[in-house]
């Protein structure tokens, strides 16, 4: 990530959503052709120390088919990432200086999987409670039809039941 963040250098790429297994579990009706565009920009940039801190953006867009909560169709869901990350020498580093930064923090690791940092922040910025604003098919909010509620037997009432017992 060092010589990359030297370089000041850019990578663009396209990946194919199936390929995110964890954010393909969350999908409904996932196209073979569903994938992410993105780009991820290194710099080096003064820091506190001796050293440049090194710097990430990523940025990302992608078409996300997800289950409606109201109506249960695929409801489908841009979502766009815009993150900035600085990284640090160890994990020790990152958590004291977690509570103070505004930016994200990684930990400078040899080999660093820049596909898995773009799904935990595709997984993250998907909705909680994904919704079409207005649902295409009226959502069925019964266990059963009407009509069959009408033909219902009448259950005895337990207190009435109660009352029985009592006078014997």
């Amino acid at each position: 990530m060092q010589a990359f963040a030297q370089e000041g250098a850019s990578l663009v790429g396209t990946t194919l959503l199936q390929n995110m297994e964890r954010l393909a579990q969350e999908t409904q009706g996932l196209q073979p052709d569903s994938a992410v565009n993105w780009q991820a920009n290194a710099e080096l940039r003064a820091g506190s120390g001796q050293e440049a801190d090194v710097w990430l953006h990523l940025e990302a867009t992608a078409t996300v088919p997800l289950t409606c909560q109201r109506c249960m169709g695929v409801v489908v869901t841009p979502v766009d990432v815009d993150q900035w990350y600085r990284f640090v020498a160890t994990e020790e580093i990152a958590m004291a200086e977690d509570d103070e930064s505004e930016e994200d923090l990684l930990v400078m690791e040899p080999q660093f999987d820049l596909l898995a940092v773009l799904e935990d922040e595709l997984l993250m910025a998907l909705p909680l409670v994904p919704m079409h604003e207005v649902c295409p098919v009226t959502p069925q909010l019964s266990a059963g039809d009407i009509a069959d509620l009408d033909e219902a037997p009448e259950k005895p009432n337990p207190f009435a039941v109660l009352a029985q017992l009592k006078k014997k």
